[in-house]
């Protein structure tokens, strides 16, 4: 059974945790095809997106990075650099695929905000929102820190989150902070599987 709650005392007093798998950082569009064809070898895949942070009125970034963890990678795909390809689309369209994420409402906006200005369709399919797993489970905490925290007795780190997500290069820092996104969300969907909740 897992605390239907969880304080912001008791997330403090967990062990803190990152990723320390591969992550292949994308910038060229042959080298995502490779990345795709990778992640179609797996039925479910963990993801996130990061946006540059806006800190004046008006002003608004298009999404810049999608991080897409399977079980022995996570890829960090530069949108800024790469744009939205039609192959993309494709892999989040495919239903043979669940697509796993905390929070996806405004990842999967932002990716089709994206996709619209490319001219090319998107239209997610077989996505599974981790929050809404939680809540039938009589959870009501929301968000990747305290998800991760209830189902994996771990911490994460929010310290990058507002940092610049269009550097021209990321920082190791920044790298970690997004592949740990991805990575937790496959994780509890892997071991909320294995329990039976999904």
């Amino acid at each position: 059974m897992f605390p239907k709650q969880i304080t912001k005392e008791e997330i403090n007093a967990l062990t803190l945790k990152k990723y320390e798998g591969k992550v292949k950082v994308i910038t060229q569009e042959e080298h995502l095809e490779e990345a795709i064809q990778h992640i179609r070898e797996y039925d479910v895949f963990g993801f996130d997106t990061e946006t540059k942070p806006a800190f004046r009125k008006g002003v608004k970034h298009m999404v810049a990075l999608l991080q897409i963890a399977i079980p022995d990678m996570v890829y960090l795909i530069r949108l800024n650099h790469i744009g939205f390809t039609k192959k993309l689309s494709a892999l989040f369209e495919e239903e043979g695929v669940a697509k796993v994420g905390i929070s996806i409402r405004d990842d999967l906006k932002h990716l089709k905000e994206l996709s619209s200005k490319h001219h090319i369709p998107f239209d997610a399919t077989n996505i599974i929102e981790l929050n809404d797993v939680a809540h039938s489970m009589g959870i009501e905490h929301a968000g990747v820190k305290k998800l991760t925290a209830i189902f994996l007795q771990f911490r994460v780190s929010k310290s990058q989150q507002t940092s610049n997500w269009e550097n021209p290069q990321l920082t190791e820092k920044q790298i970690r902070y997004a592949a740990t996104d991805a990575w937790v969300c496959l994780e509890i969907y892997d071991h909320l599987t294995e329990k039976g909740y999904i």
